[in-house]
């Protein structure tokens, strides 16, 4: 019996795999368990469908992360926060804060989870924050802390 492993099996094949296996195995646990199909053509017709899209979602998505990268490379995003009297920052500036600036400002929305600060951004001037974009691509956001009274 043919089947189009949908899910990894240890000891049988990876998700994808068109294996030939026994009547029971194949019947009694893959696809009872859902690891698998009866591989007909209608089914591998579909499976190579699916698999076209997702690729071809997944090439769009890092063609929207490389173009958000550029964005925000060529961006300076200017936070105002205040400053206690000695003319340090009353806390620090956060990635929460840069991430809701980032969307009032210019409207790109990034997860604040998404931005990693070096260290904690506890003065004023220009500081570089990475941002990861997914697919192993980041970018550079220059941040520019002005101190308010």
């Amino acid at each position: 019996m043919k089947v189009l492993l949908i899910k990894d099996v240890k000891g049988t094949g990876k998700a994808g795999d068109i294996k030939d296996v026994k009547d029971g195995y194949g019947k009694n646990f893959l696809i009872a368990k859902g690891f698998a199909l009866h591989a007909t053509d209608e089914v591998i017709a579909n499976f190579e469908e699916e698999q076209k899209i997702k690729a071809a979602a997944e090439a769009q998505e890092i063609a929207d992360a490389k173009e958000l990268a550029e964005k925000l490379e060529s961006t300076k995003l200017t936070i105002k926060h205040k400053v206690g009297a000695n003319g340090h920052l009353i806390g620090s500036v956060t990635n929460k804060e840069i991430s809701e600036a980032l969307e009032a400002d210019f409207g790109i929305v990034i997860d604040k989870k998404a931005i990693t600060l070096d260290k904690k951004i506890k003065a004023t001037g220009i500081f570089t924050v990475d941002c990861k974009l997914g697919h192993a691509i980041h970018a550079s956001l220059k941040v520019d802390i002005i101190g308010v009274e």
